[in-house]
């Protein structure tokens, strides 16, 4: 591990192969917990299985007291973009559940997020999920050596816009390692060919959250839970990801 500027951490090739590892434990228990959401449910019965498929496979959820939050995974629903805490909420038919999950394995952190569409969904709420997956699609293609950290915001936001949706601004991707949140960000807006450069070595977690509304937001009462300004849908995807000589290795997948 060295650091260049900004703080920034280029990780080894070895430190990379465990947060391999980290992310295939975060991506295991996250595929549970999508498959495990259905109508009916309370959205904390997700904590309950996350924490356990956690432990299981020898890892901790990171998210768990991280400054204070008390569950191991955010599940936000609907107007609800982030941060949202599991509790006696119970998902419905129609809804769409935004999870957020990350471990530490072996000192590592992994991080990773997709959203649900529960049964039949509004044709605007599935655009909306399909553009925000594409949009961090777009992210991760544009992640390569040499270019730089602008192009990949540049990316996010044009997939995004292109589809009529706007882009959450206030809460964005980061870099990712030892640490959850390592420099430096990684905005889902921005202009091509600024911002630093990309290097072999750079961990990165992309997030877009995409409104159909206004991408102003609020927080809840619960001083976590992050929504929509003007109640509008919102989806959310992420993948951790590492800068190679080539395309980006996706260590979440």
């Amino acid at each position: 591990m060295r650091t260049i500027g900004m703080s920034v951490i280029i990780k080894t090739d070895n430190e990379i192969a465990v947060m391999r590892q980290a992310g295939r434990v975060t991506a295991e228990v996250l595929r549970i917990l999508a498959n495990s959401v259905r109508a009916g449910m309370e959205t904390r019965e997700l904590d309950v299985i996350a924490e356990k498929e956690c432990h299981q496979r020898g890892a901790l959820p990171s998210f768990k007291g991280y400054h204070g939050f008390p569950a191991s995974v955010c599940v936000s629903v609907n107007d609800e973009i982030v941060h949202g805490i599991p509790g006696k909420r119970v998902i419905r038919e129609g809804d769409i559940v935004k999870i957020d999950f990350g471990v530490i394995f072996d000192g590592f952190q992994g991080d990773v997020a997709v959203t649900v569409g529960v049964g039949r969904t509004s044709p605007a709420a599935q655009r909306l999920i399909e553009a925000t997956e594409g949009a961090l699609w777009a992210g991760i293609k544009a992640a390569r050596t040499g270019s730089h950290l602008g192009d990949i915001s540049a990316a996010i936001q044009d997939h995004a816009e292109a589809r009529g949706f706007t882009v959450v601004r206030e809460y964005t991707g980061h870099a990712i390692g030892r640490d959850m949140h390592e420099d430096p960000l990684v905005p889902n807006f921005g202009i091509p060919g600024t911002g630093i450069l990309l290097k072999k070595g750079m961990t990165l977690a992309l997030e877009p959250m995409l409104n159909i509304g206004d991408w102003r937001t609020r927080r809840a009462d619960d001083d976590w839970t992050v929504l929509t300004i003007d109640g509008s849908l919102s989806a959310h995807f992420e993948h951790t990801i590492a800068i190679t000589n080539g395309e980006a290795e996706v260590l979440t997948r």
